[in-house]
């Protein structure tokens, strides 16, 4: 059978079966699939977590990808590497159009849910977003954290090796995409030792999680592996702006899964305590 989803999680075999529960029913599949909804990682990452030979993770991260529900890009530090990415968004699409098949009664899309309220929550979970330059990714996903989160989550990004200022399209896409002004705002030094207390580090881009993949500390560290928008040929001005828009896309919807699992993370800490 083809896994042919081309977006489309609503597809359903002859007998009316839906094929993201045949994609992720199967239990090596749903190992992979949880492992990297924490965190982008690479094959020989994931092999070591789930403890099973090589031939047997590639082949159902193979099944994954042609089912739409995971992606693969590149390592900007070591172009042997590949990054492999879950989407949430077609999980959710994939998972809203499974129960609807069941019955109509579970009419349930992933606009219907909405992220668990931080209202309530006695200790403010906390973000570090980390970059090489902190001059496009990371002070994107600062930017968009913030306008999601506002005082709920505290946020801040960094570089392990800052550019002098922000790049102008990464001001651009957020003043005119997101409402949000950063203007004045200067790329800051990777510190974890005064920077510690951050219950999350994320990384943005591949060289920086090798640089930082070492430290220590309280924190979590997970791993987004989003395209370099700042990659682009001096000449591509056009081209170069709409990779900004892509990263910043590709950034907001990583953010916007990622603040019910800080709720949740700061929800089991204060009951642990």
């Amino acid at each position: 059978m083809q896994w042919g989803y081309s977006g489309v999680m609503a597809v359903v075999d002859p007998v009316g079966y839906p094929l993201f529960i045949r994609l992720v029913g199967h239990p090596l599949r749903w190992r992979l699939l949880t492992e990297l909804a924490r965190s982008d990682l690479r094959v020989r990452e994931l092999v070591d977590r789930v403890d099973e030979p090589q031939n047997l993770v590639s082949y159902h991260l193979r099944v994954l990808r042609n089912g739409g529900l995971v992606s693969a890009t590149q390592s900007s530090f070591d172009g042997r590497d590949s990054y492999y990415h879950l989407d949430l968004d077609q999980c959710a699409t994939g998972l809203a159009a499974a129960a609807n098949s069941l019955h109509p009664s579970l009419n349930v899309s992933p606009e219907q849910s909405p992220p668990p309220s931080m209202e309530k929550e006695v200790a403010r979970p906390s973000v570090l977003f980390v970059c090489s330059g902190n001059s496009a990714r990371s002070p994107l996903a600062e930017a968009v954290m913030r306008r999601r989160a506002g005082d709920r989550v505290r946020v801040s990004s960094a570089g392990t090796r800052p550019k002098d200022r922000i790049h102008p399209h990464a001001e651009r896409v957020l003043r005119e995409q997101y409402g949000i002004d950063i203007g004045g705002q200067i790329p800051r030094p990777l510190d974890l030792g005064s920077d510690g207390g951050f219950d999350q580090v994320v990384t943005l881009c591949d060289r920086a999680r090798e640089e930082v993949s070492g430290s220590t500390g309280r924190h979590t560290l997970v791993h987004w592996s989003v395209t370099d928008p700042t990659g682009a040929a001096d000449g591509d001005k056009k081209g170069s702006y709409r990779r900004f828009l892509a990263a910043a896309a590709d950034i907001d919807s990583r953010v916007r899964h990622l603040l019910p699992t800080l709720s949740a993370d700061t929800t089991r800490s204060i009951s642990h305590e």
